[in-house]
């Protein structure tokens, strides 16, 4: 396993799917960082040279932010739509749907895991059970 930017990408898998383990980079931006690097797609993991992978690294980090930078900046813009309490802080919040999906039929796994929707009664009492 090679070890790149504190991730372990795999060695048998083409270059530019193995960027792809990096948070925040997908299969178009990995080619793009590729081609302009001058390193081949389909050259595997494990016969990247150090020397490439630092020029790659050069690239990605003045680009873009991945990993745990990335992960910081999504937190905190989370973070400041709940203290604002807006309408998307208040569904981010509660742990709902944000983007106007559905939640009668869906959203199953956005509501909780394992928590299953209880069906609301009359109201009406049960009448006693004879003895």
């Amino acid at each position: 396993m090679a070890r790149f930017l504190n991730i372990d990408l795999p060695d048998r898998k083409p270059i530019w799917v193995s960027l792809t383990y990096l948070y925040g980079v997908g299969p178009t931006l990995a080619k793009r960082f590729l081609i302009e690097a001058k390193i081949d797609l389909n050259k595997k993991t494990k016969d990247v040279t150090p020397q490439e992978f630092a020029t790659l690294k050069e690239i990605i980090e003045k680009q873009v932010l991945v990993e745990n930078d990335l992960r910081r900046e999504i937190r905190g813009n989370v973070k400041r739509l709940i203290d604002i309490g807006c309408y998307r802080g208040w569904r981010h919040a509660k742990h709902l749907p944000v983007r106007g999906q559905r939640t009668k039929s869906n959203s199953r796994t956005a509501r909780g895991a394992g928590r299953k929707r209880k069906t609301v009664t009359s109201g009406r009492k049960k009448a006693a059970s004879p003895t």
